[in-house]
């Protein structure tokens, strides 16, 4: 390791490893301290060791920038310390370690050594094999690992979870977790997404060593992890970054840019080093916690200042996202780096080289909000509306899209997502089938939050596990059944994942019958049809006509009013034969009031 090429990097805003030279590691003769504080007039390390200011230690300048160290010998795993900062004017501050690899568990603030050397891996196989997924079946569930099961009033650890949440993953067809944020956090109500330690595995669920068999244990399973990552903004609170050595170092140094809407501190994206900073910070999960992808949280308040538009772009920050990508993109050319972006702003998955930001993937959140919008219409309206559930596909091939419904569709007073739906309790259900139904036969990746597969009618809180007692429900159980159906038969058909982003694997049937509120269109692949029929009417249709894009057998392979499914049982037990009609291959078939159907058919000359 060139420790001063590591320093150079950072400084120059090009460094992906600066967390191999900041912060405290363990070395030949104790363990090397490095921080970046460039206003300070003096810096000590002080913690249990020092009995804190009783013998605190002073650093030592390392160069003209601002960077200082000290080695302390005799040190031991898992003391705490801080850094005792004097500012300019002569102020004293206690702050955590920004690169710090372990922290105290909340309320407490100070930082943690540990030696991230003794993670051990028997993942080699995995991360060989991985890809960015564009032709392959990705079906996340995103999870707050602090609310998914819970070992009475306190949450499962990782070991824990590792324990129960792999084999829920594998049984009920997900192929991904993606973790909301775990670096070091101070407000459970944040759900991680006010940062204060971005190195910092946060230690309300273990140590970095039992993260480690989590992770190393899903990828034994074949399940590929995703975890947020939040460089809009950081935490307020006097032990953080904000005013870290007295003056403004990682935020905007104008009071008005420095502050953001969440009552926290927006980084300062035209800075070099908070470049870096950043940009390591994406390289260490990957590198030292082997994440197959991380998922950007609020970029439009990257690309836009303050997220809003009428202040225009923030060309630094738009910067500061085309160089993370590209050099990840470099470095781990497997990782998928996804983008949660509301705005309309062009070439999100575009290489960085063709003057895209360089994302692999981006949220349709355009899709989501007109697609619950529309489910939460009276079908007696939807004639009016019926071009929200067709818009999606008029623009879906500009971008390489991932479907959700996240967290953020569970709370704040939003209601959950099966709540959304129009009409009385039975007809909630129906339509959330169709809903789910509907997801999974679009193009597009799929995302659902924890508690979605459910039927929770319960928002999302952060103390609480989610509603298993739900399954005890006959509503709720079979909804659950369903989801898992669809789950199982979006891993088994090629033409619902292969070519998702290429024009010839979707054809719509019918587009426009928004008389009937009736929406058809069809997958397809080298080998089979799929065609989807979607009924948003509470009316039943018998014998109802369509043209199909071949003749011969289709065989129904999921019909959301089965029985099984809590439904009333119109369905096609046997395959249909389509018949001739001006020269067309046409299909009757039944359709139950909000019902979802899928049929499949083999192309001709294939077995």
């Amino acid at each position: 390791m060139n420790l001063e090429r590591i320093i150079e990097e950072f400084h120059q805003g090009h460094s992906l490893n600066a967390y191999e030279v900041f912060g405290a590691h363990f070395v030949d003769g104790g363990v090397r301290f490095i921080v970046y504080a460039p206003h300070a007039e003096n810096v000590w390390v002080v913690g249990s060791f020092t009995n804190w200011d009783e013998n605190q230690i002073l650093m030592e300048r390392m160069n003209f920038q601002g960077v200082w160290t000290i080695t302390v010998p005799y040190l031991n795993e898992w003391e705490v310390y801080k850094y005792k900062i004097q500012t300019r004017t002569g102020n004293i501050l206690y702050k955590a370690d920004p690169f710090a690899f372990y922290s105290e568990t909340r309320p407490n603030t100070a930082s943690k050594l540990v030696d991230l050397s003794k993670l051990t891996w028997t993942d080699d196989k995995w991360l060989q094999e991985r890809s960015l997924n564009f032709d392959k079946p990705m079906n996340i569930y995103e999870l707050y690992v602090g609310g998914w099961k819970r070992n009475g009033e306190h949450p499962y650890s990782y070991d824990m979870l590792a324990d129960e949440l792999i084999p829920y993953i594998k049984e009920n067809g997900y192929t991904h977790i993606e973790l909301m944020p775990l670096s070091e956090y101070p407000f459970d109500g944040s759900w991680g997404y006010q940062v204060s330690g971005y190195y910092s595995l946060t230690s309300r669920y273990g140590n970095p060593q039992e993260f480690n068999r989590f992770v190393d244990r899903c990828h034994a399973a074949g399940i590929g992890i995703i975890i947020d990552m939040v460089p809009v903004h950081f935490v307020k609170d006097d032990f953080g970054l904000r005013y870290f050595d007295g003056e403004a170092l990682y935020e905007y140094p104008n009071e008005y840019d420095a502050n953001s809407e969440w009552g926290t501190m927006n980084f300062n994206l035209w800075n070099e080093e908070v470049r870096s900073f950043l940009m390591s910070s994406a390289a260490f999960w990957v590198n030292m916690y082997h994440m197959d992808g991380i998922r950007i949280d609020a970029v439009s308040n990257l690309i836009y200042w303050a997220g809003n538009r009428d202040r225009g772009t923030n060309d630094g920050a738009i910067y500061f996202v085309k160089r993370l990508n590209y050099y990840m993109h470099k470095e781990f050319p497997t990782v998928m780096m996804i983008a949660e972006d509301s705005s309309d702003f062009p070439n999100v998955t575009v290489a960085t080289e063709k003057d895209g930001l360089g994302f692999d993937y981006k949220w349709d959140l355009g899709w989501m909000n007109d697609t619950l919008k529309y489910y939460g219409t009276d079908p007696i309206y939807r004639y009016y509306d019926h071009h929200k559930l067709t818009f999606s596909m008029a623009y879906f091939y500009s971008e390489k899209f991932l479907m959700p419904f996240s967290h953020d569709e569970n709370v704040h007073g939003k209601r959950t997502v099966i709540d959304r739906m129009w009409g009385d309790y039975d007809a909630k259900f129906a339509q959330a089938k169709n809903l789910y139904a509907y997801m999974y036969a679009h193009p597009g990746k799929k995302l659902n939050f924890m508690g979605n597969e459910l039927g929770s009618f319960r928002e999302f809180d952060e103390t609480r596990e989610i509603d298993w007692e739900l399954l005890q429900y006959p509503k709720h159980y079979s909804f659950n059944l369903f989801i898992k159906k669809l789950n199982e038969l979006y891993l088994s058909h090629a033409c619902l994942y292969e070519a998702d982003y290429s024009y010839d694997s979707f054809k719509w049937i019918d587009a426009d019958n928004n008389i009937q509120s009736v929406y058809s269109f069809y997958r397809s692949s080298k080998d089979e049809y799929l065609v989807c029929v979607l009924n948003l009417s509470n009316t039943t249709y018998e014998n109802f006509e369509l043209e199909m894009p071949q003749g011969g057998f289709y065989k129904e392979i999921l019909n959301s009013d089965d029985q099984v499914y809590g439904g009333n049982g119109m369905i096609h037990s046997r395959a249909i034969r389509t018949s001739k009609k001006d020269g067309k291959n046409i299909l009757k078939m039944n359709l139950a009031p909000f019902a979802a159907v899928w049929f499949v058919a083999k192309k001709r000359g294939k077995k």
